[in-house]
C-alpha cells in the first residue's frame, strides 16, 4: 500500500517546471513497501511525457539485475550503477530532465549535495530507500535527503507476523553489519509490536 502524504501538486510541479525550477523527490519506508515500485512509475510516466531520463542505482546492488533496478513484485526500468555519488554526478548528461535513484541508504553522504546541485540546475530528482536500517535507527543518508525534499512520499508494507501495518524491516539472517544486501532470504516487513530491534535469533 503507497500513502502519500502531500498535497495535490500538480499545477506547482508544472509552473516549475515553466519556470526551469528543480525539486527532491523522496521515496522511504520498510522492504517490501513498493519504494522501487514507485519511483519506476513515475520515471514511467516522465519517460512517456518525452523527458530526459537518467535512472542510478549503488554498485553494491545486485539482486535482480545489474543494469536495471527492480521491485520485489517485477517491475524493471534500466539503471547505471555507480560506486559514489561524485560517480553519479559525473555520468549526468547534456539535457536530463530527471534523475531517478534507486536504494539512496547504500550512498556516501555526498549524495545530499548531489541532490541540492542536480535540483538546483534545474532538474527533478527521485530518490527512493529505506528511512531506517535494521535495528529501527535513521539510515543514513535518507534523513538528510527528507529534509531538503520538497515532495516526501512514506510506504507502508504488510506486517509478515500479524497483518498489521509494517514500518521495520527485520533482519533474520546474516551478520551484524548494517549494510547487508537482501531480500526475502534475509528479511521481513514487521509492524512496530513485532519488530525485534536487534538481531536473536531465539526472539525471532
Amino acid at each position: 500500500m503507497i500513502e502519500e502524504f502531500v498535497f495535490d501538486d500538480s499545477e506547482e510541479r508544472r509552473r516549475n517546471r515553466q519556470n526551469g525550477t528543480g525539486w527532491i523527490e523522496v521515496i522511504v519506508g520498510s522492504m517490501f513497501s513498493g519504494k522501487s515500485e514507485e519511483l519506476i512509475r513515475r520515471l514511467n510516466r516522465a519517460r512517456i511525457a518525452r523527458q530526459k531520463v537518467q535512472v542510478f542505482k549503488p554498485r553494491i546492488d545486485e539482486r535482480y539485475s545489474v543494469e536495471h533496478i527492480a521491485s520485489h513484485s517485477g517491475h524493471r526500468h534500466e539503471s547505471v550503477a555507480v560506486a559514489t555519488s561524485d560517480e553519479l554526478m559525473a555520468a549526468i548528461e547534456d539535457g536530463t530532465q530527471v534523475v531517478g535513484i534507486d536504494e539512496g541508504q547504500f550512498f556516501d553522504p555526498g549524495l545530499v549535495q548531489v541532490a541540492n546541485d542536480l535540483a538546483g540546475s534545474g532538474k527533478r530528482v527521485i530518490i527512493a530507500g529505506l528511512d531506517q536500517d535494521y535495528r529501527g535507527l535513521p539510515f543514513e543518508p535518507m534523513p538528510q535527503l527528507l529534509c531538503i525534499a520538497e515532495f516526501i512520499t512514506k510506504t507502508h508494507a504488510i506486517c509478515v507476523r500479524c497483518g498489521n501495518t509494517a514500518n521495520y524491516s527485520q533482519r533474520t539472517q546474516g551478520s551484524e553489519n548494517r549494510v547487508e544486501v537482501g531480500a526475502a532470504d534475509k528479511y521481513e516487513a514487521r509492524c512496530r509490536r513485532c519488530f525485534v530491534p536487534h538481531i536473536d535469533s531465539s526472539s525471532i
